[in-house]
């Protein structure tokens, strides 16, 4: 299928604490009567690792065995660039590496496993900014695994491990932190056909100034189908195309301050959507994605399941029948060409728990779950090898009011669900000063036992 994204302005892209390592399924892993090893970050990930810092940073790694083994194993983390040069000559990326002489592997790149263990002790990766970096771009690490030693294999998946990484420094940093840890990552989800993005700057912490939200997700780019050349793409009404033609006034003071810029994905009442494109409609579709977030410095995608007219009696070329696991194909396939970009869904309709594919269980490919409103049951099953940390519990509407109290929200931090979720927030609706300031009050004391300040600005719809 082909897929070609024109965008306004001329420009035209052509496609071409709580780590959940325990929860990895490893039979899907054993591939033959031997003992079978993998290699996984700290939040338990094998596909792709993705982190940002600023000055210095660094990233553990450890190896982890289907089987205790009798002798001492090792494996051998080298940097070496040809593994970067397979993935994009594989994907049809650019990729640029980030600077051999900027990294350190701890140990000389020996991760060891101890004999009789299953789970090594870590290995770190750590990096240095030698301010060259543009800090709108991802580099890559790119490591090449092999066995040193021990009576295991590695899988080809565990054999070379690509970081992602983004140097901010000078960028201020959004997270906020208690007791020395990062509390909450507040997504503040707005319904832009009314509402200036600007408006979540107008919220900071009293004790250090950062901003309440985190993340804004614009709500929403649709999923679009033209039946003349059966193609699926993205289509962007007036308001949403405002706000990216404008990006240097409506989004880049929020980039600026630390936060990230998420394109929300919905259906458009049409037969596309999430749940029902093939493997390579997904594919095309991916790419499709990919160049919106190029041109527009987004940081990844919220995929939402609404709002699509399904066939499920008519299935033409191109689509199947709707459910999970084409949802997950079409996050995984969208992680699998931008891995450094978030991928986020909402846990509603086919995407609320998500089927592995390819082999990598959906906390591979997907960053981030935030719950329907209220809601505040475990994620923990539906989407399997995501960190608790990653799990968004008592999403809350602020257009109906319907908010969370702040032993629910407390309750939340304390267990260690460390996401969360706010809709249409605007200081311009009249509910502000009696629903929604006092929420987002009651958030900066359940997250971070701290006092909101609201400068007072409020931002009115002012594009055309």
């Amino acid at each position: 299928m082909a897929c070609s994204l024109v965008l306004s302005g001329g420009l035209f892209v052509a496609c071409s604490d709580d780590v959940s390592v325990g929860q990895l399924d490893e039979n899907q892993y054993t591939i033959s009567d031997g003992v079978m090893g993998y290699i996984s970050d700290n939040s338990g990930k094998r596909m792709f690792s993705n982190t940002e810092f600023r000055s210095e940073g660094s990233l553990p790694f450890h190896l982890k065995t289907t089987a205790k083994l009798t002798t001492e194993a090792s494996v051998v983390a080298t940097y070496d660039e040809t593994a970067l040069t397979e993935y994009n000559t594989k994907n049809g990326t650019e990729y640029e590496a980030f600077p051999k002489s900027e990294v350190t592997l701890e140990n000389e790149g020996v991760i060891k496993l101890a004999a009789g263990s299953v789970v090594s002790s870590d290995m770190n990766v750590s990096f240095t900014s030698d301010g060259s970096l543009s800090p709108t771009k991802s580099y890559v690490i790119p490591l090449r695994m092999k066995v040193a030693s021990g009576n295991f294999e590695l899988p080809e998946i565990d054999q070379t491990r690509l970081i992602f990484v983004k140097d901010l420094t000078g960028i201020p940093d959004c997270t906020k932190y208690v007791d020395g840890k990062p509390s909450v990552k507040v997504f503040s989800c707005m319904e832009i056909n009314d509402t200036n993005p600007l408006n979540n700057l107008s919220f900071t912490l009293k004790s250090n100034g950062k901003p309440l939200v985190d993340a804004l997700i614009l709500f929403s780019a649709n999923i679009n189908y033209n039946a003349e050349t059966g193609r699926v793409y993205i289509f962007n009404n007036e308001n949403v195309q405002a706000l990216l033609d404008q990006r240097e006034h409506y989004l880049k003071p929020l980039q600026d301050r630390g936060m990230k810029i998420i394109l929300g994905l919905l259906g458009n009442h049409d037969r596309s959507g999430v749940a029902n494109m093939s493997k390579e409609t997904a594919q095309a579709f991916a790419q499709e994605v990919k160049a919106m977030c190029d041109a527009y410095q987004l940081d990844g995608i919220f995929v939402d399941d609404e709002y699509s007219k399904y066939e499920y009696s008519n299935i033409t070329p191109g689509f199947v029948y709707p459910g999970k696991e084409p949802a997950a194909r079409l996050c995984y396939e969208v992680k699998q060409a931008q891995p450094e970009r978030w991928v986020i869904a909402y846990a509603y309709s086919t995407t609320y728990g998500l089927p592995s594919i390819d082999g990598a269980q959906s906390g591979e490919f997907v960053d981030y779950a935030l719950h329907d409103y209220g809601n505040a049951s475990d994620l923990s099953s539906s989407f399997p090898g995501m960190p608790k940390s990653n799990m968004g519990l008592y999403s809350q509407e602020f257009a109906q009011g319907r908010t969370a109290s702040e032993t629910n929200l407390k309750n939340m931090r304390t267990n260690g669900y460390l996401s969360h979720m706010i809709f249409a927030m605007d200081p311009n609706r009249s509910n502000f000063e009696n629903s929604q300031l006092p929420a987002m009050q009651r958030m900066a004391r359940a997250f971070y036992n701290d006092e909101l300040v609201f400068d007072g600005i409020k931002y009115p719809k002012d594009w055309k």
